[in-house]
């Protein structure tokens, strides 16, 4: 496909002029005179329009599983819009594609997690756990169970329901008040909250924190607790093992539900289809979105046990809960298709035997670096932690955030897109990366550490007494 010649200067002056993009600084897109224009993407790269190629290690927003221009999920689209391009479910209908795509979660799943209830975006999947687990329990006849725990810095979308379980304080000073009911403890963040700390003693302390507050808002009055099997925009916090066991037999041992938000975790990432397969857990419900359908069409989906499905059942009456395009045909199809290819390919099993693995061994060799604290990674998501003083977790300058936006945008030009949580570089590259371009992503990664190196030294000097 010929790529179309697009007035890059005029598209930046309209982007500024009517254009509200997510989550930026409207000020300062303003001062630089607009967004990055990004024109088209192949493979594990997008193209903006100044001509630069970049290798994409956040596969789009965590999502583009199978890479870009597959021509078969275009195909798939344009197919399916012949055929049927909308239809709702409010009405006792569904279309074909919607009925097979929710048979194929299923199957990949496993267990009693039978059941799916289809939405738009993770935050909307969010949405519909939260409605779930509270008519639940008022339908088990138990309504004083509304308190759902959630975990500081864990991320559940931008939606007000989101957000409120979300533990993000930037998102909670703006926009409140918040959704009450909604209990935070703290995140299994080793690096940040248990440097230097048993790890085994470290899992069980954050693992009882849930217990702690069960006990203190009262175990009748919990309806679940929900967590990012690996917390993705809180920074990549990679849980220590025995965690997630702990937290699960907390969780039975209260009689609460388990929720497990796989927005980011599912459909491969971890090397599993999905995170809590990956630590042997066995959640209530989960939140499914962005690797669903590789980002190539807006869907997410709740998958729900067999028992919660049951309860509704006995009780009857309509759940009044749903969005016009849950289902949506065509955007089933698309995922449909996606998942072909993920499994046709072998991606989930590659990414935990051969490029998950290499992209840890290319990461531990960045831990040698003088900035870096800390790298960690699981399966094609990963981590490297910024630090002023070596064999610390000591940050650049007065509070955390300093370091780690000047390297991401160093690393930006010179070629690999990644993302900065404060002072720590996070990836996920496409599930199709090669070795070759992983290789380039930690090169890219530790030449512009190299170029950062004497920028935070001169901006954020250490203070007097501290070493250099």
């Amino acid at each position: 496909m010929t790529p179309r010649n697009y007035d890059i200067a005029e598209l930046r002056r309209l982007d500024v002029a009517h254009h509200l993009p997510a989550q930026a600084d409207y000020a300062l897109l303003r001062d630089m005179g607009g967004s990055r224009i990004i024109t088209r993407a192949d493979g594990c790269f997008i193209h903006d329009g100044d001509g630069n190629a970049i290798l994409d290690a956040m596969a789009g927003l965590w999502c583009v599983q199978v890479g870009y221009g597959r021509e078969s999920l275009a195909r798939a689209a344009y197919e399916q819009m012949l055929e049927l391009p909308f239809y709702n479910t409010f009405f006792k209908t569904a279309a074909p594609t919607t009925v097979m795509l929710a048979a194929k979660v299923a199957s990949l799943l496993g267990g009693d997690l039978q059941h799916i209830f289809f939405n738009n975006s993770g935050s909307e999947a969010i949405d519909t756990i939260v409605r779930l687990a509270r008519y639940y329990w008022q339908a088990k006849g138990q309504p004083n169970r509304s308190i759902i725990i959630a975990r500081v810095n864990g991320y559940h979308g931008s939606t007000i329901a989101g957000a409120s379980l979300g533990g993000m304080k930037a998102m909670h000073d703006q926009g409140g008040p918040w959704v009450p009911g909604v209990e935070h403890v703290m995140q299994p963040y080793a690096f940040g909250e248990g440097f230097g700390e048993d790890p085994a003693e470290f899992a069980a302390r954050a693992a009882d924190a849930i217990e702690q507050r069960i006990l203190e808002v009262g175990p009748e009055n919990v309806a679940a607790f929900i967590g990012e099997p690996v917390q993705g925009a809180g920074g990549v916090i990679i849980p220590p093992d025995g965690y997630w066991q702990r937290v699960e037999a907390i969780c039975r041992k209260y009689g609460i539900l388990l929720v497990c938000d796989e927005v980011i975790c599912g459909f491969g990432r971890l090397g599993s289809w999905f995170g809590f397969q990956h630590y042997g857990v066995k959640p209530d419900l989960v939140s499914m979105a962005k690797g669903l359908s590789s980002g190539y069409l807006p869907i997410s989906a709740v998958g729900v046990a067999d028992h919660i499905v049951e309860a509704l059942r006995q009780k009857g009456g309509d759940f009044v809960h749903g969005y016009t395009y849950s289902g949506h045909p065509t955007a089933a199809a698309v995922a449909l298709k996606n998942l072909e290819i993920i499994e046709s390919e072998g991606l989930v099993e590659r990414t935990a035997e051969d490029t998950g693995p290499y992209l840890a061994e290319g990461l531990a060799r960045l831990a040698a670096h003088p900035l870096v604290g800390e790298t960690r990674s699981l399966g094609l998501i990963g981590a490297v932690e910024i630090v002023a003083e070596k064999r610390t977790n000591q940050r650049f300058g007065d509070a955390p955030g300093k370091a780690g936006p000047i390297v991401r945008d160093i690393c930006i030009r010179n070629g690999l897109m990644v993302r900065a949580v404060r002072d720590t570089l996070v990836m996920s590259p496409p599930l199709i990366i090669s070795r070759a371009q992983i290789d380039s992503l930690v090169s890219i990664i530790a030449k512009s550490l190299d170029e950062a190196a004497p920028i935070l030294r001169e901006r954020y000097p250490p203070a007097m007494g501290q070493a250099a």
